[in-house]
């Protein structure tokens, strides 16, 4: 009991310290609105607000959590007396798992695209909401504390924006989208596959791949949520990498595709996948080298089937040209993941060998020709040696005397 009061009585000092450091203070006054500041990271959530008028309210910062989860040492605030003025300091990761942890919602909206997202005819969002709530130590039936509460909220576009830090991909390599217009943090892949399994990886041989030859795409995203699925947008072809002269050719965009596009999966789950033949562009002539590009984003599992399904509103982009190819279609900046070079040949019965395979065939050749003019001249000299013998053996023989007896 002696401890009990002890502890109470030290508790009692420190608050009174701490509330001195505050009465001197402009700050320590009744609490408004804008005691607050949330600052919606690119990966955590941050909020500050005033401390001084938590004090003011006979509270301190033990007493007040994310949504009252008061028993959750993860959900309580970090007194900074060395700020000027005093704050508290809450800060929790935009992970589904510890959004939930300390009681937060997450919703998605759905609204027409507008800016820069004018291109989507519809655009999904998130918002991230929740309060700071006080807990009254009182233990009696009556109190004459106020209580406090301060509500706060971020709202996500559920879209991969690219910015100037963005790296693109290679094919297979990872893209770590940039998060610093506020998109969850995810890394896109896109993977090339030789058969209709996904499970044999595209080999593109020295001179290229034969026209009309199918190629099976994968995007898959990585660390994700499973509350959300991989849209595509669109998906085309450059003869450049970067390049704003670069001739470009649309696989599909949206709905619409180029009648040798065939689109597997698309919304519905965690990779996206599709299969298109391969083609050269008409000004390269016995070889063409191209790469390929999808704009990415992400729609949530329980309405990904009504955006993907009705292509004639949600999910089909607003097309700038007349067809599906040519120069590039006005589409909305998502996440761009784009492949290394794609390479098709064309046979017209020219050698489109690179010049080291020829040089490498040179060689053995010019080896079996002198291993051959090798072999010849021995058998040449062997037989010359041959003959030689059969001349002298031929002279010794009659060149020998003939003895006659007389009778």
């Amino acid at each position: 009991m002696r401890l009990t009061a002890l502890l109470c009585r030290v508790a009692t000092l420190v608050l009174a310290s701490a509330q001195q450091d505050c009465s001197s203070h402009p700050t320590f006054r009744e609490p408004s609105n804008a005691d607050i500041e949330v600052s919606c990271g690119t990966q955590r959530m941050a909020l500050q607000m005033l401390l001084c008028p938590v004090y003011f309210c006979g509270y301190n910062e033990s007493l007040l959590a994310l949504n009252g989860e008061h028993s959750k040492e993860h959900c309580k605030g970090f007194a900074d007396w060395t700020a000027d003025p005093p704050v508290l300091r809450f800060n929790f990761s935009i992970t589904q798992e510890d959004i939930a942890l300390c009681s937060n919602k997450l919703t998605v909206t759905e609204e027409m695209g507008s800016g820069v997202f004018s291109d989507f005819s519809s655009l999904q969002f998130i918002n991230i909401s929740g309060q700071i709530k006080s807990r009254d130590p009182s233990t009696g039936t009556v109190t004459y504390r106020e209580e406090m509460m301060y509500m706060f909220s971020c709202r996500y576009p559920l879209q991969y924006l690219v910015s100037n830090q963005t790296q693109m991909s290679v094919s297979g390599a990872s893209l770590s989208v940039n998060e610093a217009n506020g998109s969850f943090s995810s890394t896109l892949r896109m993977a090339l596959y030789s058969d209709s399994a996904f499970s044999s990886s595209l080999r593109i041989p020295a001179g290229g791949l034969e026209l009309k030859t199918r190629i099976f795409v994968q995007v898959a995203a990585s660390n994700l949520s499973d509350r959300f699925n991989v849209v595509l947008d669109r998906c085309y072809a450059s003869t450049a990498y970067f390049s704003l002269d670069s001739v470009t050719h649309d696989l599909f965009v949206g709905c619409d595709n180029d009648g040798q596009t065939i689109i597997v999966v698309n919304g519905m789950e965690q990779n996206a996948r599709f299969s298109f033949e391969a083609f050269r562009f008409v000004r390269q002539k016995t070889s063409s080298t191209f790469y390929l590009h999808c704009s990415t984003r992400l729609c949530e599992r329980s309405s990904c089937s009504t955006l993907v399904e009705n292509c004639s509103s949600s999910l089909r982009l607003r097309h700038g040209g007349g067809g599906v190819s040519g120069r590039s279609s006005r589409v909305s900046d998502g996440a761009m993941v784009s492949s290394g070079p794609i390479t098709t040949r064309v046979d017209t019965g020219e050698s489109v060998e690179p010049e080291l395979t020829r040089q490498t065939r040179r060689k053995k050749v010019m080896l079996v020709v002198a291993i051959v003019v090798g072999v010849l001249g021995t058998v040449f000299l062997s037989l010359v040696a041959y003959i030689a013998c059969l001349v002298c053996n031929s002279e010794r023989l009659f060149s020998k005397p003939v003895l006659y007896r007389l009778g």
